[in-house]
């Protein structure tokens, strides 16, 4: 089901940010063989030099299923990936 976004939410600087990083993300996720909507992704913000968003994609079923998560970090400003790490 298509939404149309409202002018209030298109000019909230953080969520149309974290939608271009989602995005990327997913797609880069995609690419490496996650499947992104059987994932639990969890995002966390980096504070180093600029700001980064580290988003993390494990299994849903992480108590039974351990190991194997995916981490791709986007710079938020270039919406672009920095670094990709995987988990064993």
């Amino acid at each position: 089901m298509a939404t149309v976004l409202s002018a209030e939410v298109l000019q909230d600087d953080i969520a149309v940010s974290l939608a271009r990083v989602m995005a990327t993300a997913n797609k880069r996720a995609q690419e490496l063989g996650v499947d992104v909507v059987q994932s639990l992704i969890t995002i966390t913000q980096v504070f180093d030099n600029d700001l980064r968003w580290r988003i993390n994609y494990g299994p849903k079923n992480y108590i039974e299923q351990r190991g194997g998560d995916l981490i791709v970090e986007v710079d938020a400003r270039e919406v672009k990936v920095t670094q990709v790490l995987r988990g064993q």
